[in-house]
């Protein structure tokens, strides 16, 4: 729990989260900022820091009473990669939000020294205003990229603006017998969980603990829910997503072996699709993807354009860099043996491990 009224850095304080009142003013501000997203609601990180046992925090600067800037974080710890703070925790964007009267450089100088409180050599902004690089800030800009595009006004014109191989594979799909569940039900979480966890061992990543996908989709409420195609009454292939200022996100997905026999990934996209548009969705956000991977490609094929993002980093002076990319060469190995794991096994050992990623 916060204290409240905590100063950090002259009129730069961290927020009481224990107190609804707070929580509401910060999920206000979010909503009417136009550069908020789903990661910077209380709903995300406050939820997802309660479910993996980290801490989660947020800096605020007021201009007579009113905020003028917003900085939510998560305080996350692994023994495998230290100690960071991330704006926000297992999410592909936040970061600080401003309006006209605030500053920006007061906000980042007292992310740091919360850094520097909480013992945590590493700061990430995964979007927001960002600092320029001095003091031990750096910006990367070519690692990832995000997709975004308008919905189709109806079902056929959704499927007519999918470029044509792409559009194949989803017309194969629709010959397919198939069958679509959207809810959040305990049926439709443990679907979408044990589809989810075959779809990281696969991949070679540790799959999160479910309380933390349980807890986001109980943080937004009506705002969440949870898609499966199913073969057979068997789920094959399921996505959890999130709704924010008319657009969707799709956000912790996967599929089974079967999948792609069953183009289940290509059909619960464009369900999703016709699905969000049904609900009063006008965007489908498809996130972001690490530049030229499979799934960047894979969004490209489905007539999605990259927009570069850009992060910024922060290293404590004389600490050394969190290495926790999944590319990277330090981290292939055991990737590899990840994928070899009993899927038994990697269920058991990977939510204590992802839990500290971040």
């Amino acid at each position: 729990m916060n204290a409240p009224f905590v100063p950090i850095l002259s009129d730069v304080r961290l927020v009481d989260l224990a107190d609804p009142g707070e929580i509401a003013r910060l999920e206000g501000f979010v909503a009417r900022h136009p550069l908020g997203t789903p990661f910077h609601r209380p709903a995300w990180f406050v939820s997802v820091a309660a479910a993996t046992g980290n801490k989660a925090l947020a800096l605020v600067q007021e201009r007579g009473g009113e905020i003028v800037a917003f900085l939510p974080l998560d305080a996350i710890h692994s023994p495998v990669f230290g100690r960071i703070l991330a704006s926000t925790g297992f999410a592909v964007g936040g970061g600080l939000l401003t309006t006209d009267d605030a500053d920006a450089e007061a906000v980042f100088a007292a992310v740091e020294e919360l850094a520097r409180r909480l013992s945590c050599p590493s700061i990430e902004l995964r979007g927001g205003v960002l600092p320029a690089e001095v003091g031990g800030w750096a910006l990367k800009t070519e690692s990832h990229a995000g997709f975004a595009r308008p919905l189709a006004v109806d079902d056929e014109a959704q499927l007519t603006s999918i470029p044509r191989k792409q559009r194949a594979e989803v017309r194969r799909s629709l010959g397919i017998d198939l069958t679509i569940e959207v809810g959040t039900s305990e049926r439709d979480r443990a679907a979408h969980y044990a589809v989810f966890c075959e779809s990281y061992r696969n991949l070679g990543t540790p799959v999160f603990p479910r309380a933390l996908l349980d807890s986001v989709v109980d943080g937004f409420g009506a705002d969440a829910d949870i898609l499966t195609v199913r073969h057979e009454d068997k789920p094959v292939a399921s996505v959890i997503s999130v709704y924010h200022q008319g657009a969707v996100m799709p956000y912790w997905g996967g599929g089974t072996w079967d999948a792609r026999r069953l183009r289940a990934n290509d059909r619960m996209y464009y369900e999703l699709m016709l699905h969000a548009r049904r609900r009063g969705a006008s965007v489908f956000d498809f996130g972001r993807s690490k530049t030229q991977s499979g799934a960047y490609h894979f969004k490209r094929n489905w007539g999605f354009e990259p927009e570069p993002l850009t992060y910024a980093t922060w290293t404590q002076p004389g600490a050394a860099k969190r290495d926790a990319d999944p590319t990277s060469g330090k981290l292939s190995l055991q990737i590899k043996l990840w994928q070899r794991l009993p899927l038994g096994l990697a269920n058991r050992l990977g939510p204590l491990i992802a839990r500290g990623i971040g």
